[in-house]
């Protein structure tokens, strides 16, 4: 790879990001529908620049998939590079130093939405790709780009495409760089990620709103309903009151307990820099990081019911609803936690209210055998780079397409370029530019190293 391309091409890349994030491609929303058609068409304007052989938008109910293909090299491994477009919604806006879309540069580091998740690390693998093309556009390796646009509001587009046409999943490698460092200086591999079941609670305990006045103290308010509800299904000690849920979970080995003993984990920086509060939660007779990679979570997303409007307004809510979402681990397949869910919510519930669970979303937790050769290149790229190999972790996040990444048999790369305060889904998100410039470097050797050179 030329040494030099990043040095030398440094400051057009960074406006090409710039242009790149500035588009709000948030697709859980709907008036944002053309916003992620828009950063798609950007994409694919840069594979067709690079001169990659095939460039498609593959269309589905929702937003769409950009696929492109290097000119074909015969004889040498394909890797597959997956990422995302779409981002999360930006609120609460006001937290915002500077607008999530107009990316701004504070002290080396690129604020705004989805500079970490993921559009900056689609990117970089972009430009690692670009970095490694001969006089001829042609890389030493097959590499073809699945990038999808629903990856934060759990879409169907990607699950039908991999169910319809398994064969886009063959590869020597699939690359994901979706992920953090595990400190400043320490790249990480991940060894599992945690699935989701994503719902809606909502309660009616009466049929319209009543006045405080004159029925209060005697008819059931759907609100506080809700939140004893919530509360049953979680203790004040972390412990998921869901029945076989811990029973089921496959606890991690020794070794890897072990392993994670010896990371440089500093639980009051974690607090301070990461968590930004005044003391950590959760089960405490487990470590912080038993809690975030090999646990089970329960949490409270919204709470919508009643009057919340400027003012006073003396009501008794008919009807409220929760959004909640449980992280899965290793043990703990979506279909039955979203039934065990759906069970409990319904026997907790008092007899005067109605309670219904929509279950959104979800995918399985996954575990990634790393022993394969590719990991191996990838450790190696990282040394040589960055001075530091990969370190072994698991993530507390989900990216459910890994699933079907997995059936395929395909070795999976999960890794990335993030640092831990770079502020995933919360105001200020951003990306080190150093990060981003190592990073090139980092990927654009391992695409050659998997090539042999």
């Amino acid at each position: 790879m030329d040494q030099n391309f990043v040095t030398r091409e440094r400051d057009r890349m960074l406006k090409e990001l710039v242009e790149f994030l500035a588009i709000p491609s948030i697709s859980t929303l709907p008036n944002h529908a053309q916003d992620c058609r828009k950063a798609a068409g950007w994409l694919m304007d840069q594979f067709r620049r690079l001169g990659c052989a095939k460039v498609e938008l593959l269309e589905g109910e929702g937003h769409p998939i950009v696929w492109a293909e290097s000119p074909v090299i015969e004889g040498a491994p394909t890797v597959l590079v997956y990422g995302h477009y779409d981002v999360q919604p930006v609120d609460p806006i006001n937290e915002w130093k500077t607008p999530p879309f107009e990316p701004t540069i504070r002290d080396g580091r690129l604020y705004a939405r989805g500079a970490a998740d993921d559009k900056g690390q689609v990117y970089c693998l972009v430009k690692a790709y670009e970095a490694i093309l001969d006089q001829g556009k042609r890389p030493p390796i097959n590499i073809r780009f699945l990038i999808e646009g629903e990856e934060e509001c759990g879409g169907h587009v990607i699950s039908d495409l991999l169910d319809r046409e398994p064969e886009r999943a063959q590869a020597d490698a699939i690359l994901i760089c979706d992920m953090a460092y595990f400190d400043v200086g320490w790249p990480a591999v991940y060894t599992a990620l945690r699935g989701l079941c994503y719902a809606e609670l909502h309660v009616r305990t009466l049929e319209r709103d009543l006045h405080s006045g004159t029925y209060g103290g005697a008819a059931p308010n759907a609100m506080e309903t809700l939140v004893r509800l919530l509360a049953d299904l979680k203790s004040r000690s972390g412990k998921i009151n869901l029945p076989k849920l811990y029973k089921s979970v496959k606890k991690p080995s020794k070794a890897e307990l072990k392993g994670w003993a010896d990371l440089p984990f500093d639980e009051k920086r974690f607090l301070k820099e990461e968590v930004t509060g005044k003391a950590l939660t959760g089960i405490q007779k487990v470590s912080v990081l038993e809690r975030t990679w090999a646990l089970p979570t329960f949490e409270i997303h919204g709470i919508k019911g009643g009057f919340v409007g400027d003012g006073a307004k003396t009501v008794i809510p008919a009807a409220a609803m929760a959004k909640v979402s449980l992280r899965l681990v290793p043990g703990l397949p979506f279909a039955k936690v979203a039934r065990w869910l759906t069970k409990t919510a319904k026997r907790l519930a008092p007899k005067h209210a109605e309670v219904e669970v929509r279950i959104l979303h979800g995918g399985d937790p996954v575990q990634v055998d790393v022993s394969h050769p590719s990991f191996q290149v990838l450790d190696e790229a990282f040394k040589e780079t960055v001075g530091r190999g990969t370190v072994p972790v698991r993530a507390g996040g989900s990216i459910p397409v890994v699933t079907q990444f997995a059936k395929s048999g395909s070795p999976v790369i999960l890794t990335g370029i993030g640092l831990p305060d770079d502020g995933l889904h919360s105001p200020n998100e951003k990306l080190d530019l150093q990060q981003l410039w190592d990073g090139i470097t980092v990927f654009g050797r391992f695409f050659e190293k998997m090539g042999g050179k």
